[in-house]
């Protein structure tokens, strides 16, 4: 199936009830699946992806559990399952089979869990079995810069442990905010811990059970964000926290740069914006919030802003190689996404990215979506320039289930092709 999206009015306004975030959503799941005593989650995400971990948390042993796509939930399940009893089979879609879990399946086999790869040595699938005690080693080391994912499943299940966890964090963290957001949560249900640069230390204690509001998606927002950047805007989003958890709040800084202004109020803002003061020139590092990158650059396409990025070097194992995707993808509205020259990184040794040209079309152009969600939401802020097709726009499901009926309600025109 395929869309095309339009928009003809020349300003923007509404007000949008966002969905739970998927991040906090999917933390609370397996907090509650840890807990001795249950718990209400409120306003939990309606994501494909959070539906699939409820699903198999309600799993009994010794049954194939199949996370489809979601990653998140297929690295959270690794860990869970290691300390439960029985053999459980963990397997995903034929992606997800690329996307590598060895270094978090060494992390737990260090401790003493019972795995085994069913296909390919560091790929899922796996045969999970039950965990019979916990080695006298506590303590892992693993890199930094891999996704925080592996770490997040790791230090979710360490109060569980016999004898607690300390983890060795080698070189640097990506997506640092969203291992702070987990530890966080932890504090939320009672769980003390300890953080240095490279070191986190948690002991052997029981998470307490505390109903919990989960807050809206800011990587949804920023969806919103890229749209005010276009046009004049005054758009309320729901559900949003000023003193958030989440790293991707980030988007409220970055859209000054294009002319937004972020107001808040209880549990909610309010984004206006004036494209006319825009910067012509963004800098910005996004290993903290790698999620909001593909939003950003397309954000910059549609205002001829130049952008120079880094810390994307997560982008590629994501549900798709994201950068190669927004290559092919940007280069059908005349922009481009291009590597830097390697001397670029000879003292910090990072990859830079360089954003270029305008977005603009003679024809509608037709976007591919490479079953990754956010490809079809970070490209649809472009029909308020010119009108676009989306191919296979169901995918924002895995984590913005309303992404096109909230879209449809703000005035945009959403047809459905043949």
């Amino acid at each position: 199936m395929s869309i095309e999206v339009s928009y003809k009015k020349d300003k923007i306004a509404g007000t949008v009830k966002l969905d739970g975030s998927k991040s906090l959503s999917n933390r609370a799941l397996i907090i509650r699946a840890l807990c001795p005593d249950h718990f209400e989650i409120d306003n939990i995400c309606a994501s494909d992806d959070s539906i699939i971990l409820q699903k198999l948390l309600s799993q009994s042993s010794d049954e194939i559990y199949d996370t489809g796509h979601a990653g998140t939930c297929y690295r959270f399940m690794t860990a869970y399952l290691a300390l439960k009893e029985g053999s459980q089979v963990l397997t995903g879609s034929a992606r997800m089979k690329e996307r590598p879990i060895g270094i978090l399946v060494d992390a737990l086999t260090s401790l003493g869990a019972d795995i085994e790869y069913m296909e390919n040595e560091g790929y899922p699938p796996l045969r999970i079995n039950a965990f019979d005690h916990q080695k006298s080693i506590s303590k892992v080391s693993i890199s930094g810069g891999v996704s925080s994912q592996y770490i997040s499943a790791l230090i979710m299940i360490a109060p569980t442990l016999p004898e607690g966890l300390e983890i060795i964090i080698e070189g640097e963290l990506v997506s640092r905010p969203y291992l702070e957001m987990t530890l966080k949560m932890m504090g939320y249900f009672g769980i003390d811990h300890t953080l240095e640069k490279n070191k986190i230390s948690i002991p052997n204690q029981a998470y307490h059970a505390k109903d919990i509001l989960i807050e809206a998606d800011w990587s949804a927002a920023s969806y919103y964000y890229s749209i005010a950047s276009i046009k004049q805007a005054d758009i309320t989003l729901q559900g949003l926290f000023k003193d958030s958890w989440q790293g991707d709040a980030a988007i409220s800084e970055i859209g000054k740069k294009f002319g937004i202004e972020t107001t808040y109020g209880k549990n909610e803002l309010t984004i206006t914006s004036n494209p006319d003061n825009r910067s012509q020139h963004l800098d910005h590092d996004f290993i903290k919030e790698p999620d909001i990158a593909q939003t950003v650059a397309v954000m910059c396409a549609a205002n001829g802003v130049e952008g120079f990025f880094t810390g994307l070097q997560t982008l590629r194992i994501k549900e798709t190689d994201r950068i190669d995707a927004l290559k092919t993808e940007l280069a059908k509205v005349n922009a481009s996404l291009y590597k830097l020259p390697p001397k670029m990184s000879k003292k910090s040794g990072n990859e830079y990215y360089g954003i270029a040209g305008k977005a603009s079309a003679q024809e509608i152009p037709v976007f591919e979506t490479y079953k990754d969600h956010r490809m079809a939401m970070s490209f649809a802020p472009l029909a308020m320039l010119f009108p676009i097709q989306i191919v296979k726009p169901e995918v924002v499901s895995k984590s913005y289930a309303n992404f096109w009926k909230d879209l449809a309600s703000l005035g945009f025109d959403i047809q459905e092709l043949a």
